[in-house]
């Protein structure tokens, strides 16, 4: 028995996928400084670069939206 293939993924889904994942990540980020899971308050370098891939990830996945449901 045959199964027919699974559709492509559309770039308007990667789209939604990437903007969940870099939100997801940057509530992580903030929700860990503001509940305090390091020693130190405020935002630390490594932290603030984090926090700007996960920006970068949300634009790039908005940037992805309007493209459609053409596959990826």
């Amino acid at each position: 028995m045959s199964f027919p293939p699974d559709p492509p993924i559309t770039k308007r889904q990667l789209g939604w996928l990437t903007v969940c994942a870099g939100l997801g990540a940057a509530s992580a980020l903030l929700a860990a400084d503001v509940f305090g899971a390091g020693q130190w308050t405020g935002l630390g370098p490594a932290q603030s670069l984090a926090l700007g891939a996960a920006g970068l990830l949300t634009v790039l996945g908005l940037a992805l939206l309007p493209l459609g449901d053409r596959p990826a």
